[in-house]
């Protein structure tokens, strides 16, 4: 009776034993899982391990190192202007060119005949555009037949004008010394007649050059004879 009832106590004593250690297991199972669950993706592997690391995370990482995008100023927000615009905006106002003043007809009062080509009014003068001055003292002709031919287209001029305003292009009427310019008598152009009459020779490429050798052909002004021989 007595070595049953011990065979019998220790068979108790050993699936209590047994329970005690399964159940150990299990809980011991289970803490190993939620470490393994909640280690993160991106953990520094341990040494002989291979880094793995899946695309989705590493294009988030790539992203997040990527420095952020200015975001564009909304019109009317009273954004300033971007430092690096503003040399940009200095350097075309420097390098525009001023533009010149346009020119604008303006009427002038008694001028007065220097010689046939030039007008004068008191210290300013203007000289007709197209046609090169003739000298007061130039004397035409041939030998023994010479005459005054400056002088001449001088009062030519003068007695066309009569000391009537002429109207002539300028950008001011606060000119200083000689300007050189086209000045008109109505609708008469003063460096076209002087041309057409011979008074005055044209400048090097000058729109009047046929108007003048039209006049040296016919004998006019300056490649004529003395007029007051006729």
């Amino acid at each position: 009776m007595r070595s049953a009832a011990f065979i019998t106590g220790i068979t108790g004593m050993a699936v209590v034993a047994g329970l005690l250690l399964a159940g150990e297991a299990r809980l011991g199972g289970g803490t190993a899982g939620e470490e393994t669950a909640t280690a993160p993706a991106d953990a520094a592997p341990k040494a002989g391990e291979r880094a793995t690391i899946s695309d989705d995370r590493a294009e988030m990482i790539a992203r997040s190192a990527e420095p952020a995008a200015p975001s564009a100023p909304v019109p009317g927000d009273g954004a300033a202007s971007k430092p690096a615009d503003m040399p940009q905006q200095a350097e075309t106002a420097a390098g525009e060119t001023a533009r010149p003043a346009a020119k604008k007809a303006v009427e002038l009062v008694r001028p007065m005949v220097e010689n046939a080509g030039i007008l004068s009014f008191g210290e300013r003068r203007l000289q007709l555009a197209g046609i090169v001055p003739t000298p007061v003292d130039r004397i035409c002709g041939p030998a023994g037949r010479q005459w005054p031919c400056g002088m001449m287209a001088k009062t030519a001029l003068r007695l066309l004008l009569r000391n009537r305003s002429v109207s002539c292009d300028l950008e001011t009427v606060e000119w200083k010394e000689t300007v050189t310019t086209a000045c008109r008598l109505g609708t008469e152009d003063l460096g076209s007649w002087l041309a057409d009459n011979g008074w005055a020779e044209p400048t090097a490429g000058s729109p009047l050059t046929s108007a003048a050798e039209k006049a040296r052909q016919a004998g006019k002004g300056l490649y004529g004879d003395d007029p007051r021989r006729h």
